[in-house]
C-alpha cells in the first residue's frame, strides 16, 4: 500500500508556496518552472480559459481586469466592509455584491465567489505536489493569518473543499513560521514572530520547549502588508504625472497595470541598493500621435518617507499585543521575520529598534511558512519518519461573545485563549409564554455589538410555555483547533439539546458549493481534453512539416511512375486532412489522421535515407 501523501501550503496574498516532509524534513516543492513560489493570481483569458500563477502573471497588463490578485485581502467579507470599498477604489477588477451580502468578483460576466478563486490558486498548489509525487493528493493544512476572524477561517476552508482538498487544519502563518523554525532544533525559547507579507500583518509570540509549541498571544491588521507599499509608489507616480503632464494615469487600466509591476519591483530593488530608476517609455498617449513616457528616480529615503506611518502600524500593534498579554520584551529571546516585506531595511531597523535585539534571519521569509504548515501536516497524519512528538497550542485572536441587552457587547471567550477552548452562558426567557430565544454570535474587540463582526444568528425554538425567568438554557460555545465557531444549547427543564455551527452570513450555502465543486469538476474534464488536443495537434503539425520537407526527396528517388504518383498523393491528402482536423479542431479526426501521419512520416524517411537526405 501506497504512503499517503500530505502537504502544507501557504495560501499567501502576493505568492502560494507548497510543502511536504520527506526523510523526516520539511522541504519546499518547486512547480514545474522551477520556482519554488507561485503567484497567487487568477486569471479568465479571452477563451475562457483559467490561467493560475505566473502564466496570469505575465498577462495581466493586458488583460488587467480580468486578472485577479490580493483576493486573500477579501476573502470571508462582507461587500459593505470599509476595506472591500477601498480595494473597489484600487483594483482593477470589478468588485461586486453577492447573493448573501459577500464581497465577489466579476470576470467575462460571470461573477464568482473569492472562496471560487482562491481554489483556483489551492488547486494549482495541489498540481505542483502531485506532480513531484506522481500520485493524487487530498490531505493538507492550509496557512491563514493569525488574525482572521471565523468568516474568513470558514471561507479559506470552503476554498480548499472547492480545490478538492481535505483541509484537516487551517494554521496561523507565524505559528506555521514557528514550528519550521524550531522543528527538530531542539529550541527552548520565547519568541516573537513578526510577520509582514504582501496583505496582512501579524505579531505572535511563542514559547517553544522539548516539542512544544504554545502560542501566548497574537495581534495583527488583515489589510496591511507590501500591496499597501506598492500603492504608495503607484500613488507617487500618479501624481508625479499628473503634475508634468496634466493626465491621470489611474483612468488608464493598462498604465495603472503598468505602474503596479513597476512599483513591486522598484520596492524589491530598494531593498539591496539606494535609488532605483523606474523607465515606463510609452505608458500614455496623448491623441495626437505624441506618446508620453514615465521615467523617474525613486530612492530608499523616499520610499521610507512615503511608508513610514505602515512600519509605525506594525510596531504599534506590536507594542499593544505585547502591553495586553503582560510580556516584556527583555522576556524575548529572538524575533523571527517572517514575509516578504521584512527584506525591507526600515522594517528590519524598525524591529530591531522596538525589540532592542538582532532579529533572526535563519529561516526563508517566503518559504518557512509552508514549511511549517508541512510539518504540523505531517504530525498530524503520522507520515514522518523518526520525528519528535509534536504539541502545537494556539490561541484565538479575536474575543468571542454575544449581543446583551442595550446592544453591548459581552465576551464569553477572550482573545488570546488557547484553542481548543469553551464556554457556557445561561439564557433565561424575558417574555411569558416565550417559545424562542434569539442568540446574536459576534467576534471582536469592542464592548458595542454592532463594531464586532457578526459571525451568526441562533434561534433556540421549541421552550415550553413558562412565566418569563423561570426557563433557562445553557448555551455551551467552543473553539475547534482551527479557530471556527460551534455553538449547542440545552434546555436545562426538559434537557433538549440543540447544537449548530455558527455560519457567516455571508457564507457559501451548500448548494452553491456543490455547484461549484461540479461545475470544477466539469472545467477540469473539459481543460484535459483541450491539453490532450493541444499535445496531438503539436504531433500532427510536426509530422506534416516533416512530410513536406520530405516530399521533394522521395519524388527524386521514385520518380514519376503510377506506384510513385499515388504514393504522393496518398500523403498528399493524409497532410491535408491532418491540416483540416486541426483547423476544425476536431480531436477524434485528428486522432485517426495521427497515425497515418506517422506512418507516412516512416515511410517517407525510408525513401530518403536510400539517397541519404533522411
Amino acid at each position: 500500500m501506497s504512503e499517503e501523501r500530505v502537504i502544507g501550503i501557504d495560501l499567501g496574498t502576493t505568492n502560494s508556496c507548497v510543502a511536504t516532509v520527506e526523510g523526516g524534513m520539511p522541504k519546499v516543492i518547486a512547480n514545474r518552472g522551477s520556482y519554488k513560489t507561485t503567484p497567487s493570481i487568477v486569471a479568465i483569458a479571452e477563451s475562457g480559459r483559467r490561467l493560475v500563477g505566473h502564466i496570469a502573471k505575465r498577462q495581466a497588463i493586458t488583460n488587467a481586469q480580468n486578472t485577479v490578485y490580493a483576493a486573500k485581502r477579501l476573502i470571508g467579507r462582507k461587500y459593505a466592509h470599509p476595506v472591500v470599498q477601498q480595494a473597489r477604489q484600487v483594483y482593477p477588477y470589478k468588485i461586486v455584491e453577492g447573493p448573501t451580502g459577500d464581497a465577489r468578483i466579476e470576470l467575462r460576466d460571470k461573477v464568482y465567489s473569492v472562496p471560487e478563486l482562491s481554489a483556483m490558486v489551492l488547486g494549482e498548489m495541489k498540481k505542483v505536489a502531485e506532480e513531484y509525487f506522481g500520485t493524487p493528493v487530498e490531505k493538507a493544512v492550509v496557512t491563514i493569518p493569525a488574525y482572521f476572524n471565523d468568516g474568513q477561517r470558514q471561507a479559506t476552508k470552503d476554498a480548499g473543499k472547492i480545490a478538492g482538498l481535505d483541509v484537516i487544519r487551517i494554521i496561523n502563518e507565524p505559528t506555521a513560521a514557528a514550528l519550521a523554525y524550531g522543528y527538530k532544533k531542539n529550541v527552548k525559547k520565547r519568541v516573537a514572530v513578526f510577520d509582514l507579507g504582501g496583505g496582512t500583518f501579524d505579531i505572535s509570540v511563542l514559547d517553544i520547549q522539548d516539542g512544544v509549541f504554545e502560542v501566548l498571544a497574537t495581534a495583527g491588521d488583515t489589510y496591511l502588508g507590501g500591496e499597501d507599499f506598492d500603492q504608495r509608489i503607484v500613488e507617487w507616480l500618479v501624481f508625479g504625472f499628473a503634475k508634468e503632464h496634466k493626465v491621470d494615469l489611474r483612468q488608464d487600466v493598462m498604465a495603472l497595470q503598468r505602474l503596479r509591476d513597476a512599483a513591486e519591483k522598484a520596492k524589491m530593488e530598494l531593498s539591496v541598493t539606494a535609488s532605483t530608476e523606474i523607465n515606463l517609455p510609452f505608458i500614455m498617449s496623448t491623441g495626437k500621435s505624441d506618446a508620453l513616457h514615465l521615467q523617474r528616480t525613486l530612492t530608499r529615503e523616499k520610499l521610507e518617507e512615503m511608508c513610514g506611518d505602515l512600519v509605525e502600524r506594525c510596531v504599534e500593534i506590536c507594542d499593544r499585543m505585547l502591553k495586553e498579554a503582560k510580556i516584556r520584551k527583555d522576556e524575548l529571546q529572538d524575533v523571527i521575520l517572517v514575509g516578504g516585506m521584512t527584506r525591507m531595511p526600515k522594517v528590519q531597523e524598525s524591529v530591531r529598534s522596538y525589540f532592542g535585539m538582532e532579529p533572526s534571519k535563519n529561516v526563508h521569509p517566503d518559504e518557512v511558512v509552508a514549511l511549517g504548515a508541512a510539518v504540523q501536516a505531517s504530525a498530524l497524519t503520522k507520515t514522518g519518519t523518526g520525528q519528535p512528538d509534536l504539541l502545537l497550542l494556539d490561541v484565538t485572536p479575536h474575543n468571542l461573545g454575544i449581543m446583551i441587552a442595550g446592544g453591548y457587547f459581552n465576551t464569553l471567550i477572550p482573545a488570546n485563549s488557547t484553542v481548543p477552548t469553551s464556554a457556557s452562558h445561561v439564557f433565561t426567557t424575558t417574555r411569558d409564554d416565550q417559545i424562542a430565544v434569539k442568540i446574536v454570535v459576534l467576534q471582536g474587540d469592542s464592548e458595542i455589538a454592532s463594531a464586532n463582526e457578526l459571525l451568526g444568528e441562533f434561534l433556540l425554538t421549541g421552550l415550553p410555555r413558562a412565566p418569563r425567568g423561570s426557563v433557562e438554557i445553557d448555551v455551551n460555545f467552543d473553539i475547534s483547533p482551527d479557530g471556527i465557531v460551534a455553538v449547542s444549547a440545552r434546555d436545562r427543564a426538559t434537557g433538549a439539546e440543540q447544537s449548530i455551527q455558527v455560519t457567516a452570513t455571508n457564507k457559501l450555502t451548500e448548494e452553491e458549493m456543490q455547484n461549484i465543486i461540479k461545475d470544477n469538476e466539469a472545467f477540469a474534464v473539459a481543460e484535459k481534453t483541450q491539453e490532450a488536443f493541444a499535445e496531438q495537434r503539436t504531433n500532427a503539425e510536426r509530422a506534416v512539416r516533416e512530410i513536406e520537407r520530405l516530399m521533394p526527396v522521395v519524388r527524386d528517388v521514385i520518380g514519376s511512375s503510377d506506384f510513385g504518383d499515388d504514393a504522393l498523393k496518398k500523403a498528399h491528402q493524409v497532410v491535408e486532412r491532418a491540416k483540416r482536423a486541426i483547423a476544425m479542431q476536431d480531436a477524434d479526426a485528428l486522432k485517426s489522421g495521427r497515425e497515418q501521419l506517422e506512418r507516412t512520416v516512416v515511410m517517407f524517411k525510408g525513401v530518403a535515407s536510400k539517397v541519404g537526405k533522411s
